[in-house]
């Protein structure tokens, strides 16, 4: 699990307070999709609760995996092509600090 430091960065990045940010546009899609992974995850439980195969059960975790690091890649696409790119239009310090924010949450991504 990480630490409080892991998850935020330790740089003061300004964000806007209502948005709207990269995902805004989409953002009906990426409830859908979250359902839909809720409901995996539910149906995990269920598994488990029915005494299910450990294999099924752990391919069932894998697909459930994936469809979150997939949606949390589409995200990080938006946040690059949105914040990020917003952020280097502006120019200023906040460039570097949306970089790194960027990156760190990257990382974290890596790690899981």
């Amino acid at each position: 699990m990480a630490t409080m430091e892991e998850q935020a960065p330790s740089h003061a990045v300004t964000h806007p307070a209502d948005g709207p940010y990269g995902y805004s546009k989409d953002k009906d899609a990426h409830i859908k999709r979250l359902r839909r992974i809720e409901g995996q995850i539910r149906g995990l439980q269920r598994m488990v609760e029915e005494d299910e195969y450990c294999i099924d059960i752990l391919t069932q975790v894998s697909a459930s995996t994936k469809a979150l690091q997939s949606f949390a890649l589409q995200l990080l696409e938006e946040h690059l092509r949105h914040c990020v790119a917003h952020a280097a239009h502006d120019g200023g310090s906040e460039v570097d600090a949306k970089v790194e924010e960027a990156t760190a949450a990257i990382a974290r991504l890596l790690r899981t």
